[in-house]
């Protein structure tokens, strides 16, 4: 089996990436990064979503984007917008955080001898993020192909980001197809330590669509 590194947050899209990798009969490694992101409940999601599509390893690395802050998930001064996006780019975009991310994904996958990354982007129903859009990911692997040992010496690396033109009814439907649980999931951008979503935020909201959008019971646990 080709190996594959799979980014993991513990949220419904990637849980999906996860899904799809799986479906393609990758040996998937999936990498989840703590990053000082306002909870942690993601992270034990992501741990939980792996072990049950199956993951080769799962890793957790510690990144502390908090200290730089500029994000309402990673300063807990910056308060979570419950208004829907109104901003090009709201107050939830982490900077830089795709970009360091895929370089993780980068390193791991050379030292692995894999050719492929999966990642959860989108570009359809999204909060609006630059780092989500299909030229950056374009962007990031010509950058990889011409940065990393592996790529000069003939194996080119491909990022795969299976969801990014897709709707999140659409995204929702591949995933259940597929057999992802996504009760396992955490989107909520402020939810609680037991993973409970506070229903309001940008990302509840969008989720929230998603499965009214293909009328199944969202198992998505609220705090009220």
């Amino acid at each position: 089996m080709k190996k594959a590194v799979v980014l993991l947050s513990g949220g419904l899209d990637s849980a999906t990436a996860l899904a799809i990798a799986r479906d393609k009969q990758f040996e998937c490694y999936a990498l989840s990064v703590d990053y000082g992101q306002r909870h942690e409940s993601e992270l034990v999601a992501a741990k939980n979503v792996a072990q049950a599509l199956g993951a080769y390893e799962h890793k957790v690395i510690r990144i502390d984007l908090a200290t730089f802050g500029g994000s309402a998930l990673t300063d807990q001064s910056i308060e979570i917008p419950t208004a829907g996006n109104n901003t090009d780019i709201p107050v939830t975009y982490v900077p830089a955080r795709n970009t360091i991310m895929l370089s993780l994904a980068l390193a791991w996958a050379e030292t692995l001898n894999s050719q492929d990354i999966f990642v959860g982007v989108n570009a359809v129903d999204y909060s609006g993020y630059p780092d989500c859009r299909p030229e950056y990911i374009q962007a990031f692997e010509n950058m990889a192909n011409l940065a990393t040992k592996t790529a000069i010496e003939g194996n080119k690396l491909t990022i795969h980001a299976p969801l990014i033109n897709l709707s999140k009814k659409e995204i929702i439907q591949t995933g259940l197809a597929l057999g992802v649980d996504y009760g396992l999931t955490v989107s909520c951008y402020q939810a609680d330590e037991l993973g409970r979503a506070c229903g309001v935020c940008d990302s509840c909201q969008i989720r929230r669509a998603g499965f009214e959008g293909v009328d199944v019971l969202d198992m998505t646990r609220y705090k009220d």
